[in-house]
Parts: C-alpha cells; sequence; structure tokens
C-alpha cells in the first residue's frame, strides 16, 4: 500500500527541515509540528516555550501568530487550543501528562480545551465538570462526541450564544467598522487593511465553527 500523500503544508515543512540543524530547537519544533496530529502534547509544549521566550523573532517573524501560520503550517485558533490545552494538562491534569511516552494516547486536545473552558465558566457545576472530564479522560469519547454534550449542557443552563454565533455577531461588527472605515479618506491605508484582515480572520473562523458544528457524533 503506497503512503498517503503529503499535503503542502507537509510539504513545506519537510523542505525546511532539509536546511536545519537536526538538533536546533527550530528543527524539533517542526518535526513536533509534521506528527502532532498523533502526539499533539510535544507540540503544545513547544510552542508555549517559542511564546515565552519570543524564540520565532530569532527566526525572522515578527510576531508569534506569524510563524504558527507561515512555518508551522497552523492557524492562530489551532495554536491557541494547543497551548491552552498544554498548559492545562500541566496545571490540572500532570498525572496525564506523566503518561505521554505510553502507548496510550492522550485525549484530543479540542477535547482538553473544552475541559479547561468547562472549569473556568461559572454556568458549569462540579458536577458537570466531572461529568465532562469522565467521558474525555476515563470513558476516551470521540472529540465530536464531546463536544455535543458540552453544547448540550451549555443549552441547559441558558448560557448564552454559542461560540459560532459569537463569532458570527462579531464578524457583522467588524464588517460594519471596515465599511465605515473605507468611507474615512484620511485615515491612512493601513487602517483600511488592519480591518480588511479582522475580516477575513474572522470569516475563518465562522468557516472552522461551522464545520466543527456539523462533525459526526458517535
Amino acid at each position: 500500500m503506497n503512503p498517503p500523500a503529503q499535503t503542502t503544508g507537509e510539504r513545506l515543512i519537510e523542505q525546511l527541515m532539509q536546511q536545519l540543524d537536526p538538533a536546533s530547537d527550530r528543527y524539533k519544533i517542526l518535526a513536533s509540528a509534521r506528527q502532532f496530529k498523533a502526539s499533539w502534547v510535544d507540540l503544545g509544549e513547544k510552542l508555549l516555550l517559542v511564546r515565552k521566550h519570543g524564540l520565532h523573532q530569532e527566526w525572522g517573524y515578527d510576531d508569534f501568530d506569524s510563524y504558527c501560520q507561515r512555518e508551522i503550517r497552523i492557524r492562530k485558533p489551532t495554536a491557541e487550543k494547543l497551548t491552552q490545552a498544554y498548559r492545562y494538562l500541566e496545571e490540572e491534569e500532570p498525572q496525564l501528562l506523566a503518561r505521554r511516552d505510553e502507548l496510550r494516547p492522550l485525549p484530543d486536545f479540542r477535547s482538553i480545551d473544552l475541559l479547561r473552558q468547562a472549569r473556568e465558566d461559572e454556568n458549569f457545576s462540579g458536577d458537570d465538570y466531572d461529568g465532562l472530564r469522565r467521558a474525555i479522560v476515563d470513558e476516551e469519547r470521540s472529540h465530536p462526541t464531546v463536544l455535543k454534550r458540552f453544547r448540550d449542557m451549555l443549552a441547559e443552563r441558558g448560557a448564552g450564544p454559542t461560540p459560532l454565533e459569537r463569532c458570527r455577531q462579531a464578524l457583522s461588527a467588524a464588517r460594519r467598522l471596515a465599511a465605515s472605515i473605507d468611507e474615512v479618506d484620511s485615515l491612512p491605508v493601513d487602517c483600511r487593511e488592519q480591518a480588511d484582515n479582522l475580516v477575513n480572520e474572522l470569516q475563518s473562523e465562522v468557516e472552522r465553527l461551522q464545520v466543527e458544528s456539523v462533525e459526526p457524533v458517535e
């Protein structure tokens, strides 16, 4: 059987790795990015270090988000979830990190991020949190199943708009802002570009959340 074809992002990562010292931090992070779907924890840990020490600036990137998008080939929301999920495990579930080298895989980073949100959201009771944790850690439910349970809990407690609804509201506001800025001739061009970039980022996030909201359930 032939191996699966590489994506454009994977090919770019491979090409860049060929130019780097395998002992360098930059190479090791790219290696983690190449295989993060199989083991996301290592990449989450390394990205936290990149952000903390500003390593991306040494490698020619003005900001952390640009580094993630252009070199690691992951979008800003994914990078945020990876780093927040790792930090959450480090602080709340260190025993899970202790098993990172075992054959048994750790939970999906997106599910861990939902667990983090549940811990921080006052709408979730202790029993709610325990039930969600049990589904993620003990029962090893798939992310679509966990996501549905999380949303059901929010809906039951009248916790306000969903992330998709909030993102759509923000997108509408950003579009109105961009249209207003376009009518002010005295503003510098980069103000309009920043507004357009914000609209594009929010549009991408809406599309991502739309896909996530229709994921199949076990």
